[in-house]
């Protein structure tokens, strides 16, 4: 059973229903981007895995899995209690848990779990999910707990899908320890301020798999199915579909150093059938920029200030483009030498003849 209709994630993000639980091909693709640009990147590092229950997620899968290929230390995947993220369900315990000797039905109710694969333990050519060691948490395994920080802290590299709804708290967690990570967001997130600043400043990039168009997830059995994309296997799995995800990550790939190809300016407008806009190439009523309403739109003999759609962000290569900063920027007065001073309305966002744009980066070439 399905519908054509793409999940709405800002809801799930209101009703903090995003348990979204990515598929195995995303993540084997991704961690392969990073594996072509430097084969030795997870040889002797110790990955943690927050937010992942091995009983549904396919991070863990695929590290256990390729344990010994990589050439990983350690292996750490950490779980959520139960009961602190159902939704509109009864309580029952994972098939994992029930056939294990460490199982405990109270725990299991209000306790994290931690999973562990470590090298000097397992010298067995061929890894599997058998040879996961785990326990109870002494806490219910949130990442904001001290428990979840010192994992943090032991780790190189930190590979997850977080609830998107903790996403700003999440990405700071992560950079406040200055670790290298590979993480699953909404693109709308790189307007956050908590995020936006670090792009700018080359500290975090957009991943090299996912650069437009949707993403199937799994979804708990409990989860609610409302006038969204969704299919339901036969095997009663559910699945929905979200709109404009992509992979954050401190992780290089050979796609952020890939020049983008650009026509010149009277080329662009001669030939450049996807910038049918009027207001291409036209001053902002409030910015010392030109407006670029494609990213292929960029002219390669523009040498000044340019807006561009945040989508800019998949094909960015930091040794071709300068990123300047965003629309906040100049509300806030960090570039406030580009701000129209005869201006009368908002800083909040461009404006083209007294209309608001929608977002936009400042770039320029190098």
């Amino acid at each position: 059973m399905s519908t054509n209709k793409n999940f709405n994630l800002s809801n799930a993000k209101k009703a903090k229903n995003d348990e979204f639980y990515t598929q195995y091909v995303d993540i084997e693709k991704e961690m392969q981007a990073y594996l072509d640009y430097d084969e030795n990147i997870f040889r002797n590092k110790t990955i943690l895995l927050p937010c992942d229950d091995p009983e549904w997620s396919h991070y863990t899968k695929y590290f256990v899995q390729n344990f010994s290929r990589l050439g990983l230390k350690k292996l750490i995947s950490t779980s959520y209690a139960y009961t602190s993220k159902q939704i509109n369900s009864s309580y029952r315990p994972s098939l994992l848990e029930i056939n294990s000797s460490n199982f405990n039905e109270q725990k299991s109710k209000t306790k994290g779990k931690i999973f562990t694969l470590v090298k000097e333990t397992n010298s067995k050519k061929i890894i599997n999910f058998e040879d996961l060691k785990w326990h109870y948490m002494d806490g219910d395994g949130d990442f904001r707990s001290d428990e979840v920080k010192s994992l943090r802290d032991e780790a190189d590299i930190i590979i997850t899908n977080p609830p998107f709804s903790l996403f700003r708290e999440f990405i700071s967690w992560i950079i406040s320890a200055n670790k290298k990570f590979s993480i699953i967001g909404n693109m709308n997130a790189v307007t956050y301020k908590e995020v936006f600043p670090l792009i700018a400043k080359n500290k975090i990039w957009l991943g090299a798999t996912i650069n437009s168009g949707d993403r199937e997830f799994q979804v708990p059995n409990s989860y609610p199915l409302k006038a969204a994309g969704f299919r339901i296997d036969n095997e009663g799995n559910k699945y929905i579909r979200v709109k404009g995800v992509r992979w954050f990550t401190n992780l290089e790939h050979g796609r952020r150093h890939q020049p983008l190809q650009l026509m010149t300016l009277s080329d662009n407008i001669r030939f450049n059938k996807q910038i049918a806009n009027k207001n291409a190439y036209e001053q902002y009523d409030n910015y010392k920029a030109i407006e670029i309403p494609k990213t292929n739109a960029i002219p390669s003999d523009y040498q000044g200030i340019m807006g561009v759609p945040i989508s800019f962000l998949d094909k960015y290569n930091p040794d071709q483009f300068e990123i300047l900063g965003m629309d906040f920027y100049i509300k806030e007065g960090i570039l406030s030498n580009l701000a129209i001073k005869s201006w009368q309305g908002k800083y909040d966002r461009a404006y083209i003849n007294g209309k608001r744009s929608y977002s936009r980066i400042l770039i320029k070439h190098k």
